[in-house]
């Protein structure tokens, strides 16, 4: 570890004047939420940030709001343990409580928050994918105003998100899970939840009662191209036909073939992509077997 360099330390109040200062000190100004990476980057010696703004004290950053017939929001400052413990999203999205548990320790969980493990942009991040399937919508706030983008628009390479300068994210909505959907997650790692993933499938599921075709069905994938993206190629297989194992086995090659991933010191390219192909064969075959679609 390395000593820290100098820098200013701002703690707004209010989201506008936290985009206010962000803007007026340009690219070197980092916004900190849970600190749990931009701390030890900074501590490495990868970041010296001119100015951290503290967006803890922001009030409305922080909470899951279920929303009556709508969906959920949940704020940007949300700690990922907050979603492992919400009864509501347990049974409406299980996959983003599969994803909060398989990140990192208890003691990152409590720290870390939504937004930070997001706009972090890593490939192997554990929510991305969770968030891809269950066609989250993200809010910005910027200098400009607020505006919102799917979650699959949001990384714009490893490590890089499309945030203008000055913006910060502030909310993910989740649609209301109807009758018939069901979702899970899961990961490869070297240990599992202490490990970043070495390869991981979300899944949601929505298939008309009494069918045995899906009406909608959504696989993301991470840590296997430069960004958690979506296997589209696999879910427009899967609506075509009756969901039979032969089937699912088919999708889940073809899910193997969009993806790109690298090989590194923890695992080869190849490993990765045979992993995806049996992350989404479990989980899918998983999800037909839950006795009870969510509500």
């Amino acid at each position: 570890m390395k000593r820290l360099k100098p820098f200013s330390y701002a703690e707004p109040t209010g989201i506008e004047e936290a985009v206010q200062i962000l803007f007026a000190e340009g690219p070197s100004a980092f916004p900190l939420a849970g600190g749990t990476d931009l701390l030890v980057r900074m501590k490495k010696g990868e970041l010296s940030p001119s100015t951290l703004v503290n967006l803890k004290r922001i009030p409305g950053l922080q909470g899951i709001h279920p929303e009556d017939g709508k969906g959920i929001t949940i704020g940007a400052l949300s700690s990922i343990a907050s979603l492992e413990f919400s009864s509501f999203l347990q049974r409406n999205h299980p996959a983003l409580v599969d994803a909060a548990r398989a990140l990192g320790s208890p003691s990152i969980r409590n720290l870390g928050t939504v937004g930070g493990n997001i706009g972090r942009a890593s490939p192997a991040s554990d929510l991305a994918p969770a968030l891809l399937a269950l066609g989250a919508c993200i809010s910005i706030w910027g200098p400009q105003g607020k505006r919102a983008v799917g979650m699959d628009e949001i990384f714009a390479g490893p490590g890089k998100t499309i945030l203008l300068p000055g913006e910060v994210l502030v909310s993910f909505f989740l649609p209301e899970a109807v009758p018939g959907t069901r979702s899970a997650y899961a990961k490869i790692g070297r240990r599992e939840s202490m490990d970043c993933a070495l390869a991981s499938v979300a899944v949601f599921l929505r298939q008309e009662l009494g069918s045995e075709k899906a009406a909608s069905v959504r696989i993301a994938l991470g840590a296997v191209a430069p960004t958690p993206l979506r296997a589209k190629k696999a879910e427009e297989f899967l609506l075509a036909s009756p969901l039979t194992a032969k089937r699912i086995g088919e999708a889940s090659r073809i899910a193997s073939e969009e993806s790109a991933p690298i090989s590194d010191l923890r695992c080869s390219a190849s490993y990765r992509k045979e992993m995806v192909a049996v992350l989404v064969r479990r989980t899918l075959l998983q999800l037909l077997r839950s006795p009870e679609p969510n509500a």
